[in-house]
């Protein structure tokens, strides 16, 4: 494989950052450029690990930015654009949407423009042909909406349904970067992968809220009856599936990345709680690490479990069907459920000054 140059949009949020992570150790070759806005999500802190590292940039930005992302194009002889820069809780999207249409719908719309230009418009005036290039687009199983319990797991076929504001706004990115593709010859690839979850995932979703409440006997709060199916994906086997889209992927073509793992919330919950509540009985020197996690401590984290109002509009089932990326790219996923979630609870557990720079921000 050639040297790749890559500009990874959004590389200092959950997903980004352990792409940039994996990219770069898996691929010695290539040069990684990260454009984040830091805005409530991002952390540069999740990059301390490869800030020194020479193959590496970070630049602070607004992927709404057309002509900053048009020059870092340029600048950085950028071959291959891996789009993660995107609002992402369902929550927020429902009490702020205009954040999820700025950023997921107007921000895509600001770097296909700008790849356009540079890739495609450029090259051609000067009577050359366009360059070489990506743009991997990187959504969510949310665009296909829900699924009853014994309906069968989202193809790459199934018709797009969303149900929330940030669905919505996800679904219509999806689509301008379809467009890009058949209208001006832009080489795209798109990927919808079910939930995330691994090291630096921001505390306001699920599984590291969860932890991070445990670790301060704080409530679990639990929407509706908590019976709300995902199917979930270790955060490096996700880098693994793009890395297969880039090297093995068909141009303009969408590809499904799952973790062939589907769980209740409740279920997920209760999980994290027991694998919680082992580890603090097996390791004592938790005890003195967390004095505040009392229910822990007492192996009762389970006490913490609250039934709150459900999310309006909660979708009640998501799953993915991979078998298309499993066929045509040789994709699956290396981590259990049981191994991934070890990781993820262990990761929090060593890494409480992460927690504290993201509490230190600034909403």
């Amino acid at each position: 494989m050639t040297q790749r140059n890559i500009l990874v949009t959004g590389g200092a949020g959950f997903i980004g950052a352990n792409f940039v992570h994996y990219w770069l150790k898996n691929n010695e070759k290539d040069n990684v450029v990260v454009l984040d806005a830091l805005t409530y999500a991002g952390n540069k802190a999740s990059l301390n690990d490869v800030l020194e590292d020479k193959r590496f940039i970070f630049v602070k930005g607004d992927i709404c930015d057309t002509p900053l992302v048009e020059a870092l194009l340029i600048d950085h002889n950028i071959d291959t654009l891996v789009h993660f820069a995107a609002e992402s809780h369902v929550d927020r999207s429902i009490t702020g949407p205009d954040a999820f249409i700025e950023t997921n719908i107007i921000g895509t719309y600001s770097l296909l423009k700008a790849a356009k230009k540079v890739w495609i418009d450029t090259p051609k005036s000067q009577g050359e042909s366009a360059l070489e290039h990506r743009f991997h687009h990187v959504s969510t199983d949310e665009v296909y909406g829900t699924l009853s319990p014994d309906e069968p797991a989202f193809t790459e076929e199934t018709q797009y349904a969303p149900n929330s504001p940030y669905s919505a706004s996800k679904a219509a990115s999806d689509h301008l970067v379809r467009a890009y593709h058949h209208t001006y010859g832009l080489n795209v690839t798109t990927s919808n992968c079910s939930n995330n979850y691994g090291p630096y995932h921001f505390p306001e979703k699920l599984i590291p809220l969860i932890i991070t409440n445990i670790l301060n006997d704080k409530p679990l709060p639990i929407y509706g009856d908590g019976k709300q199916i995902r199917d979930w994906l270790y955060v490096e086997d996700h880098a693994r599936g793009i890395e297969l889209v880039l090297n093995k992927g068909k141009v303009g073509e969408n590809y499904n990345i799952g973790g062939h793992n589907e769980w209740a919330n409740i279920d997920i919950v209760k999980v994290v709680c027991h694998l919680i509540n082992a580890e603090f009985t097996n390791n004592h020197s938790l005890s003195s690490k967390f004095p505040q996690a009392k229910s822990a401590i007492k192996a009762n984290s389970t006490a913490l479990i609250t039934y709150v109002e459900d999310r309006a509009g909660h979708d009640r089932r998501y799953a993915i069907d991979a078998s298309k990326s499993t066929a045509e790219l040789g994709y699956k996923p290396v981590e259990s459920f049981e191994t991934g979630i070890k990781k993820t609870v262990e990761w929090y557990f060593d890494n409480q000054s992460w927690i504290k720079e993201l509490e230190s921000k600034d909403d």
